[in-house]
């Protein structure tokens, strides 16, 4: 029985940031029962920062990979490149994030879609989970899922969902987690709320994106893994679940796709 909460996608170097001690931060999540993190890199060359936590604390994880709005400001990391780094950092449990964000910035789509590749070559040849980020670029998305699961099979997770109903159940006929932050919790996320009242349990992870979409009832404030606990309860609420329920399967559900992280 896991009786406590994984928040899955956090950056704790962006929180440190904006100011915040990273003991009073790792202190509030315990206390809240969100016990395991996972720092996630958006910059390769910053890995080293990235990876300074998870040697603070055994109960902190990290990824290695450069996120689709950095591609330009990034070097261009081989599958080859970033499956060194993993091999070499027993703590880095997933490669990325990576993925496609049209919202943001549409003239790197190309290099993007370079950059998302060579992850999910990594993400196959070392069967480390893949985290992708996607944003108004849900056609891409599912036409490249589709395409690279053929060629060879990777598991993989959507992270901060917020996206259609066809992508999520793409997500699902593709064995793909589908991960919820606490964009559900926003009282304009109805079509979210929808889709996620839809999806089976098993297929879920919970995360916060910390710094940033603080779920209710602390919208507008610096987000933080101990808040990880509203996405729970709220998902608990949608579903009709007891949130001991929830705590158990989406916590179960991280170790299924994240093997390399040890249970508490």
């Amino acid at each position: 029985m896991n009786n406590y909460i994984v928040d899955t996608h956090c950056h704790l170097d962006l929180i440190e940031k904006q100011g915040a001690k990273i003991e009073e931060i790792i202190e509030n999540s315990v206390q809240n029962n969100v016990k395991i993190l996972q720092t996630i890199c958006t910059r390769i060359t910053e890995i080293e920062k990235i990876l300074s936590y998870t040697k603070l604390y055994d109960f902190i994880y990290a990824s290695a990979g450069v996120h689709p709005c950095n591609v330009l400001e990034q070097p261009k990391y081989s599958a080859e490149e970033i499956i060194k780094i993993c091999d070499e950092n027993p703590k880095i449990i997933g490669i990325g994030e990576t993925g496609l964000d049209y919202f943001h910035d549409k003239s790197t789509i190309d290099l993007q879609k370079i950059s998302f590749l060579a992850h999910i070559d990594a993400a196959r040849k070392t069967q480390l989970p893949l985290i992708i980020h996607s944003r108004d670029a849900d056609l891409d998305m599912i036409e490249i899922l589709e395409n690279e699961q053929k060629k060879g099979r990777f598991s993989a997770v959507l992270h901060c969902f917020s996206s259609t109903k066809e992508l999520a159940q793409k997500a699902l006929e593709l064995g793909i987690y589908i991960s919820i932050s606490g964009i559900v919790t926003f009282k304009n996320a109805t079509q979210l709320q929808e889709i996620v009242k839809s999806l089976p349990l098993n297929s879920l992870l919970v995360e916060t994106d910390s710094p940033y979409l603080a779920p209710i009832p602390h919208r507008g404030k610096s987000n933080q893994p101990s808040f990880t606990r509203h996405v729970v309860e709220f998902i608990a609420e949608l579903k009709g679940l007891s949130i001991e329920e929830v705590i158990n399967q989406t916590t179960e559900n991280f170790f299924t796709i994240f093997k390399k992280a040890k249970k508490l």
